[in-house]
C-alpha cells in the first residue's frame, strides 16, 4: 500500500482554503484501498511564527479537533501530533547536514521574505529566524520518516516535496537506497483558493473564512467576498467566480448544475452569496458541533493523539535505528 501523508501548522483558525486545498483531498484520497493514510499536527512548524504559548497550544488542538471533527476516524489511520515523534527531528538534523544553504536560500517562502525585505529597503534577512530558513528540512524529515509515497498540497508547497526528494536522493546516493522519492497530488481547480479579497486565502492576509464560523458571522463573510458590478439580469462566468469556486466544493452535482444554468441565465451576486451560505452551513453544521464538544475536552484528543504517537513510533523507531547504521552511528 501506499503511505499518503498530510499535516497542518497551529498558525490560525482552519478556515475554507485550509479544507478545500488540504484537508477535503487528503480524505478523499484515503478512502482509496490502495492508501494507507497518515495525518498529522505540524505544531513544531507553527514555532516558526508562533510566540504566545497559550494560543499555540489552542490551535494545536483546533488542528487536531477539526481533523477528528471532519470525520477522520484514528483507529483507522496514523494520526499524531509531530511533537510527540522525536526521531524526525533526530532525522531532520541528519538531512541538514546533507542540504546546502544554497537550496534553502531558493526556498519560497524564504525568498518572499527576502525580496520583500528589500522592496522597502530593509536588510535582507529582517524577520528571518532559523526555523523559517530551514522550514523545507523539517518537512522532508516529517514527508521521509514515513516513507511517504503522496502529498496533498497545494500549488505553493510543491517546491518543498521537490527538495525532500533532492534530500532523499542525496542520501540514497551516500549511504544505498533507503527513503522513498515521494511525489505530490494537487487538485488544480483550487490549487490557489480566493480568499474575501480576491487574493489567495491566507491567514497573512486576513482574508479567510474559519470553517467552523457560527452561521450569523459565515453570512457576514461570504457578503464581504469580492464580486464584480454585473447587473443581476447579466449572464455571468463561472470559470473566474470566486463565489462559484467555493460553490461547487459544497453543492450537490445536481445544485452545480443547476447553478451553472442561473449563471449563464443572470443571476444576482446577493443571491449567489445566500446559495452559498446555505450549501458551507449545511455541511459543517454537524462537523461544528463536534469540533466544539472535542475543543471542551483537551484530554480526549490527548489520549487519541498519544495513541496515533504509538502506531507511528512502531514505524519511525526502527527506520531511524536503520538510517543511523547507514550514516555510521
Amino acid at each position: 500500500m501506499k503511505t499518503i501523508l498530510t499535516g497542518i501548522k497551529p498558525t490560525g483558525e482552519i478556515h475554507l482554503g485550509n479544507y478545500i486545498g488540504a484537508i477535503k483531498p487528503a480524505l478523499e484520497l484515503a478512502k482509496i484501498d490502495d492508501y494507507s493514510p497518515v495525518y498529522f499536527v505540524a505544531d513544531y512548524h507553527g514555532l516558526t511564527k508562533m510566540t504566545d504559548a497559550e494560543e499555540f497550544r489552542h490551535l494545536s488542538y483546533g488542528v487536531a479537533a477539526t481533523w477528528l471533527a471532519l470525520g477522520l476516524d484514528p483507529n483507522k489511520v496514523i494520526f499524531y501530533r509531530q511533537s510527540d515523534i522525536p526521531e524526525i527531528f533526530e532525522l531532520n538534523w541528519i538531512l541538514s547536514c546533507l542540504s546546502s544553504k544554497g537550496l534553502m536560500n531558493r526556498a519560497h517562502a524564504y525568498k518572499a521574505i527576502v525580496d520583500e525585505n528589500r522592496s522597502v529597503g530593509r536588510e535582507s534577512d529582517y524577520g528571518v529566524n532559523m526555523g523559517l530558513f530551514n522550514y523545507p528540512i523539517l518537512m522532508a524529515a516529517d514527508i521521509l520518516m514515513f516513507k511517504t509515497d503522496v502529498v496533498p498540497v497545494g500549488k505553493d508547497q510543491i517546491q518543498h516535496i521537490e527538495i525532500a526528494r533532492d534530500l532523499a536522493e542525496s542520501f540514497n546516493h551516500l549511504y544505498g537506497k533507503t527513503f522513498v522519492l515521494p511525489e505530490y497530488n494537487i487538485q488544480e481547480e483550487t490549487a490557489v483558493l480566493p480568499g474575501l479579497d480576491g487574493r489567495k486565502m491566507s491567514k497573512s492576509y486576513g482574508n479567510t473564512i474559519p470553517l467552523f464560523e457560527e452561521p450569523a458571522k459565515l453570512q457576514k463573510l461570504i457578503n464581504k467576498i469580492k464580486t464584480d458590478s454585473l447587473p443581476p439580469e447579466s449572464p455571468k462566468d463561472t470559470e473566474n467566480s470566486i463565489l462559484f469556486m467555493l460553490y461547487k466544493e459544497f453543492a450537490t452535482d445536481a445544485e452545480i448544475e443547476e447553478m451553472k444554468e442561473r449563471y449563464a441565465k443572470g443571476i444576482g451576486w446577493g443571491e449567489v452569496k445566500q446559495e452559498l451560505f446555505q450549501v458551507i452551513n449545511r455541511f459543517i453544521e454537524r462537523p461544528r458541533e463536534k469540533y466544539k464538544e472535542l475543543m471542551a475536552s483537551p484530554a480526549t484528543i490527548d489520549r487519541i493523539l498519544k495513541e496515533g504517537a504509538e502506531k507511528a513510533r512502531a514505524i519511525s523507531t526502527p527506520f531511524l535505528q536503520e538510517i543511523k547504521d547507514k550514516v555510521g552511528f
